[in-house]
């Protein structure tokens, strides 16, 4: 099976992340006004980190999901090294709408562990300013693709501290797919606050799975096109609204990676697989096949698995979400890729342990606002202080070896 099962001392060994390297307690949830805020853990990189989003319009084809917009809308939240932060606000984790929008429906769509009040989600922080300046010399780019119905917030943490090593993290947002997605501006054909068409599991929905899969590469690769008109010192923004100084100056589109959480881990290997100008892909949980048409019958494989990779690779997976089928699809990339693919494994675990949900989960805990049982059954009994660590030294360790952000 070519994995490695991760130990406690290798992950506890940087278990100082959470703090910012202080050794106390990790972060807890704050109370303001009677609600809980969740905190996000601090990056642990050199770098302060600026941030900024992009509104961009692909006029070549229609949105998937909604027969009345005509062009494919696609948000995306760039986070990158800053040359100084001095002057610069704190950016928060979700815009207000989406922030409202999240907490009403996470806990009807397939988290109903999550509480349904209590939570106030827009008052959450990041550890990154607006629009700060980009630091000097070109730095490798990674983007990222949220899980099937999550929202790109849900991967600000590891995103930031990526960041705070040197790479430009682009974080995606899939209109009509992410759970709720705020656009800076209106049109007819959907409203400003935009919610998922999921219900529940696409996955059990073969058809709508290919579309979630298909439409996510698309997104990937759009993006990608996008960048390079900022590399280019041009603004892609729709709405030409300002960017940090010296961003585009900041991309080496010659050392580009992707990674994605389940349906994105999904999309992300299929990226590396069909686009040559991506090097390599890390894909937490992501089946490498498409639904099941029907029960017992195997789901085909995507062209990634069939054929194998010539680019690296990182299977990145848990203990609690380890099944039968996405065995097989990960095994059939393995077999077929000549050593270019590694499998790791997070024990103790679950799904959604490659999110925020990381460190909310246990704060929501011990807020009392969710039980032992729900925190495990959406990360696993892990403690924070372990995973955290884990996950991000996994994703950064493979992206150091082979698209590395010391090379300016």
């Amino acid at each position: 099976m070519n994995r490695r099962t991760l130990t406690k001392s290798a992950v506890l060994a940087t278990a100082l992340l959470l703090t910012g390297g202080t050794g106390l307690a990790p972060a807890r949830a704050a109370t303001e006004g009677g609600a809980v805020v969740p905190r996000l853990p601090a990056p642990t990189g050199p770098y302060a980190t600026g941030v900024t989003a992009l509104y961009l319009v692909d006029r070549s084809r229609p949105d998937p999901w909604e027969p009345k917009i005509p062009v494919r809308e696609v948000l995306v939240t760039v986070f990158h090294p800053a040359r100084t932060v001095r002057g610069r606000p704190a950016a928060p984790q979700w815009t207000q709408g989406a922030a409202e929008l999240f907490g009403q429906l996470a806990p009807q769509a397939g988290h109903r562990e999550l509480p349904a009040a209590g939570v106030d989600w827009a008052a959450t922080a990041t550890h990154s300013r607006k629009l700060a300046p980009a630091t000097g010399g070109r730095r490798p780019v990674l983007l990222y693709s949220p899980g099937g119905g999550d929202p790109g917030a849900l991967g600000t943490g590891l995103a930031e501290d990526l960041a705070s090593h040197g790479y430009v993290v682009v974080v995606v947002d899939h209109p009509g797919d992410g759970l709720a997605v705020e656009f800076p501006c209106g049109t007819s054909g959907r409203d400003t606050v935009r919610a998922t068409v999921f219900r529940d599991d696409p996955r059990a929905h073969p058809a709508m799975f290919r579309t979630a899969i298909d439409t996510r590469i698309a997104d990937i690769r759009f993006v990608l096109d996008q960048l390079e008109v900022l590399a280019a010192g041009r603004n892609p923004d729709a709405l030409g609204r300002a960017l940090p100084e010296h961003l585009g100056r900041a991309l080496d589109l010659r050392r580009v990676g992707v990674y994605g959480h389940s349906a994105g881990g999904t999309a992300v290997a299929e990226a590396l697989y069909e686009d040559r100008r991506v090097g390599a892909a890390v894909t937490m949980e992501g089946y490498l096949d498409y639904a099941p048409e029907g029960p017992g019958r195997p789901g085909e494989l995507f062209p990634v698995a069939r054929h194998g990779v010539d680019r690296p690779l990182l299977l990145l997976g848990t203990d609690g979400f380890r099944s039968e089928e996405l065995d097989r699809s990960w095994s059939a990339v393995l077999a077929r890729s000549g050593g270019r693919v590694r499998r790791r494994q997070l024990d103790d675990s679950s799904h959604w342990v490659f999110t925020d949900y990381a460190a909310f989960a246990p704060q929501l805990q011990t807020a009392a606002l969710m039980t032992a049982e729900g925190r495990n059954k959406l990360v696993g009994p892990i403690d924070p202080a372990r995973s955290v660590p884990a996950v991000r030294g996994q994703v950064r360790s493979f992206f150091d070896r082979h698209l590395p952000a010391r090379r300016a």
